[in-house]
């Protein structure tokens, strides 16, 4: 690519010096869709995912390769690997080196399925998750997150306490963003959702699977309070991850409106 801007002669514009004096400290492009491989349970998932790559441009450079971006990605799909934490790592540092740059940042958005079997049947079927891959290098530490949002079940504490029967219980939506210390398996944190709620969830359910669903979650009341404070401490407890972020949000059935809680280390 050099050789034929050299022979055509054509001005590198994004190169020349800009007077200004003004560093950005995050510039690049975003929502753009490319496939990608994902190491989930012991197998690779083929999936695409919604990327968002960026450096920091020092004060005298007029502007970046936007181009490089999408042909560090185009390398990345036509290379087949199935990118895990590690190996994230290393194409950051590639993407870095590509860019002329010294910090950066590179976030995936992509979907990734479980096969899950039903409590009772056993029925297996495929529930869908949100996954993101972040990872960011500031002042020469490369930081990795993984995040997963996992739909689950909450029933509410007062309402059962004040009802003759029954209980209001709606679809909750729990988010945790973890930072990596050590490996760790998406399996393993959907779990840290799932463990917490009134009960999990499953796409395909009988009826004597939809009986034990209900009353598990009966037996099980959670306040978002609880929940995001059950996931808090699960992680907590685990010398594999930093800093989180864990987000609970209720889709509540008796009001137009949600309820929300967040805990952050």
């Amino acid at each position: 690519m050099n050789n034929l801007t050299d022979a055509l002669h054509i001005p590198d514009t994004q190169s020349a010096r800009d007077e200004r004096h003004l560093p950005i400290q995050r510039v690049g492009v975003k929502d753009v869709r490319y496939p990608l491989q994902v190491r989930v349970a012991g197998a690779v998932q083929s999936t695409s995912a919604r990327w968002a790559l960026d450096v920091a441009l020092p004060a005298e450079q007029k502007g970046t390769h936007m181009s490089r971006f999408v042909a560090w990605l185009d390398a990345l799909a036509e290379s087949g690997e199935a990118l895990d934490a590690a190996s994230l790592r290393r194409r950051h540092a590639e993407m870095l080196d590509r860019l002329d740059a010294t910090e950066g940042r590179i976030e995936a958005a992509f979907e990734f399925f479980l096969r899950k079997r039903a409590p009772v049947s056993g029925l297996s079927s495929l529930l869908d998750y949100q996954g993101r891959w972040i990872s960011e290098t500031r002042a020469g530490v490369t930081t990795v997150w993984a995040e997963v949002a996992v739909p689950v079940k909450s029933l509410c504490p007062c309402s059962k306490e004040i009802s003759d029967y029954g209980a209001h219980n709606q679809r909750s939506l729990v988010t945790v963003r973890v930072e990596l210390l050590q490996p760790m398996e998406w399996h393993e944190l959907v779990r840290f959702a799932e463990d917490a709620a009134s009960c999990e969830i499953w796409p395909m359910l009988k009826r004597a699977d939809e009986k034990w669903v209900t009353e598990r979650a009966y037996e099980n009341p959670k306040f978002v309070e609880d929940l995001v404070r059950d996931v808090a401490l699960a992680l907590n407890r685990d010398a594999r991850i930093g800093r989180y972020l864990v987000d609970v949000e209720n889709f509540e059935s008796i009001h137009n409106h949600s309820a929300w809680a967040r805990i952050e280390r």
